[in-house]
């Protein structure tokens, strides 16, 4: 069986062996629900998955099933799926669910420590070992105590937990300013796409009030709905062409949206295929198509993505592209306002088709100039966005790599000053 331990080789002097469970308690304090209670309650879906953070919370009176108890200073740790990485370090007294456990730390380590330990790859390791259950697996209390590690003192584990926060702080300082400017941009749409940048005076339509020199327009005058008249699966078993102009097309389905990158673009996918352009050009969907699902729950996502190049749609997706005299950027960030919902066929399978998106009417500014000026400002919004969100991928980065660092004693930061550390680390 794998080791998973975080036994150190050659440990430092100062560094204790231990096992976890000498260096918290577990909590089993049961509490039951009052319907009028004002307590903090904590699931799982409130444990952010890989950092010791928060995304939410609720309270008692939200639940009544019997939960458990913890005071503040305590450290909640999700069992199930062990892998997710849900723990977090809390800072006032509540309740949880019964699908998290509750450690406390003893006088050998500080709260803060054992949430950090909680998140390095050696506890996770352990803890997916001793799960059980095939459709929910979950740990265990009796599993994890068992797991080994060397303890450093607790002065060296507060600076340990000092250097580490205020990466934690930076990364939640990026998640602040992600969340501010998709606001902005939220705002940003409605203005642009009822007022204009021409300052004109507003005039009202059958979709609400927009610039004098603008018409609304229906989808189906203004846009090609469009499909490929390849499928996904002929482009995965087709043969490589010994066509000597070639180019590369994506297959693309509904989880290529959730690919890192495809935020706005379809910049990659699992499937690529190099075809030649006269195949691609008659059986692909072209660049600067806006896709979007067309079938199941996930049109309820109203995720859309823009094509860069010639494209192969699963059967699960449409796509809408801009004839001439409407910028495509332009639609695609109109196209962000609208809400799929609206026009989704009722139905066991929810589905929608080009006659339901061809009556849409949209706001065509007269002039195109205007509609690439609209474009570029919200495209600029979108690259201050993804500039952030890069940010945050680096500190989280960092983030595990210094925790499996100091974790393992490769970098020492017993002889560092925190006080020096904060105040300059507080001027960047």
């Amino acid at each position: 069986m794998t080791d998973h331990s975080l036994l150190l080789d050659a440990p430092p002097s100062d560094w204790k062996s231990a096992r976890f469970n000498e260096i918290c308690d577990r909590v089993q304090d049961a509490a039951s629900p009052s319907e009028c209670g004002q307590r903090l309650y904590l699931g799982l879906e409130h444990l952010a998955s890989g950092r010791p953070a928060l995304v939410g919370h609720g309270k008692e009176s939200d639940v009544r099933s019997g939960k458990t108890s913890f005071r503040s200073g305590d450290v909640l740790f999700g069992k199930l799926r062990p892998y997710l990485r849900k723990s977090v370090l809390v800072g006032e007294d509540g309740i949880c669910s019964t699908d998290i456990l509750v450690f406390r730390a003893t006088e050998k380590c500080i709260p803060e420590f054992i949430c950090l330990l909680t998140h390095t790859d050696e506890f996770i390791g352990h803890a997916k070992a001793t799960t059980s259950g095939v459709q929910h697996p979950r740990t265990s209390w009796s599993g994890l105590r068992e797991f080994k590690l060397h303890v450093p003192s607790v002065a060296e584990q507060r600076k340990i937990a000092t250097v580490l926060g205020l990466v934690q702080q930076a990364i939640e300082q990026q998640e602040r300013l992600i969340a501010l400017t998709t606001e902005l941009k939220k705002a940003l749409l409605h203005k642009l796409f009822t007022e204009g940048l021409r300052g004109e005076p507003q005039k009202q339509t059958e979709i609400g009030p927009v610039p004098e020199s603008w018409e609304p327009k229906q989808l189906g005058v203004c846009c090609d709905i469009v499909s490929s008249s390849m499928s996904y699966t002929q482009l995965f078993t087709s043969e490589p062409s010994t066509d000597a102009n070639l180019i590369s097309v994506m297959g693309v389905k509904v989880s290529d949206m959730n690919l890192a990158g495809n935020e706005n673009c379809f910049v990659t996918a699992n499937l690529i295929r190099q075809l030649s352009v006269a195949v691609a050009r008659k059986k692909a969907v072209p660049p600067n198509t806006i896709v979007f699902p067309k079938r199941g729950a996930a049109i309820a996502t109203n995720k859309k993505r823009l094509a860069t190049t010639w494209t192969v749609l699963d059967p699960n997706l449409i796509g809408v592209r801009a004839k001439e005299g409407l910028d495509s950027r332009f639609l695609f960030h109109w196209l962000q306002t609208f809400d799929l919902r609206k026009i989704t066929d009722p139905g066991p399978t929810p589905q929608l088709n080009k006659k339901d998106l061809s009556p849409i009417f949209m706001p065509v500014p007269l002039h195109i100039e205007e509609q690439h000026e609209i474009a570029v400002s919200l495209d600029q919004v979108d690259a201050k966005i993804k500039a952030h969100d890069r940010k945050r991928e680096v500190l989280s980065d960092l983030f595990r790599t210094l925790l499996h660092q100091l974790m393992t004693a490769q970098i020492r930061v017993n002889g560092l000053e925190i006080s020096d550390f904060e105040q300059e680390a507080s001027k960047e």
